[in-house]
């Protein structure tokens, strides 16, 4: 088969209502190796599979992350919840990425922290299985199950930094999304529940009892979530407060575990630490 050219790749992918065709015009031919792969991508991309199962990458937090089929896409308003967490726990030893699908956002903390001891668990399997894919060359563990009840028993008390990209989409809104996420992501990934807080009220209310002293929870919420959201930080125990990127769209609820007051009188204190 002849090779495509950019302007009948672009042509194609403008007619299918692709809003950037030149730009993902230019990734799919840079990707394919051959021509038939690339007239294979373009017919994908076409037919509204999303650009990143057509490459079978996404790029994230500079890093080239791979996305199988059927796993959602990292989005890349989810940078600011990696860079909040990397300013915020620099010296955390021990990462862990709740509801990780791809694990783009462990394997971005893995390579902004140098190495930290990093856990990452989904409940669905493909995006277990891609998710070993990408934190492999950390030293990463992927575990399947639903939220903590994946986790090691050894990791309660010790997480420095508890990202969670929680689904928070209302159950009601997720027809309402671009075909690309509503027909190949898993609902699971997408469904938040009836307010979307379902999954975001479970972390929670658990999350004191794995970090560490001084260790974070991140968790990514819409803009009219934020007032149920921070009760629920509130009602887990946790002092919260709200990081904004008006240019990304992203709301990034960031809560501590809440210290308990220490008895009056003279003690031998130890200062907070996120490295056991």
């Amino acid at each position: 088969m002849p090779s495509l050219s950019l302007s009948d790749v672009v042509s194609v992918l403008r007619s299918a209502g692709c809003v950037f065709a030149e730009d993902e015009a230019q990734l799919i031919l840079s990707s394919a190796r051959t021509p038939d792969e690339a007239a294979s991508m373009v017919e994908r991309r076409v037919a509204g599979l999303p650009l990143e199962h057509v490459l079978g990458w996404a790029e994230f937090h500079g890093l080239r992350v791979i996305v199988e089929p059927g796993v959602f896409v990292p989005r890349r308003r989810t940078e600011f919840l990696v860079a909040q967490a990397v300013d915020l726990g620099r010296h955390a030893c021990l990462v862990v990425d709740l509801c990780c699908g791809s694990g783009a956002v462990g394997a971005a903390l893995a390579v902004a922290l140098d190495g930290p001891e990093l856990h990452a668990a989904d409940i669905d399997a493909a995006a277990v299985r891609c998710a070993r894919r990408n934190v492999a060359a950390y030293g990463g563990r992927v575990h399947q199950g639903d939220l903590f009840a994946a986790l090691p028993g050894e990791l309660r008390g010790r997480v420095g930094i508890l990202a969670a990209n929680v689904p928070y989409v209302p159950t009601a809104e997720v027809a309402l999304l671009p075909s690309e996420a509503r027909d190949h992501e898993p609902f699971v990934a997408l469904d938040g529940g009836i307010d979307g807080l379902d999954v975001l009220r479970r972390v929670t209310a658990e999350a004191s009892r794995w970090l560490a002293p001084g260790g974070l929870l991140l968790v990514e919420t819409s803009e009219r979530q934020v007032p149920d959201a921070f009760e629920a930080f509130t009602r887990g125990g946790l002092d919260v407060r709200l990081a904004v990127s008006a240019e990304l769209g992203a709301n990034v609820l960031i809560g501590t575990r809440r210290q308990r007051r220490r008895p009056a009188g003279p003690t031998n204190v130890t200062p907070a630490r996120l490295c056991n």
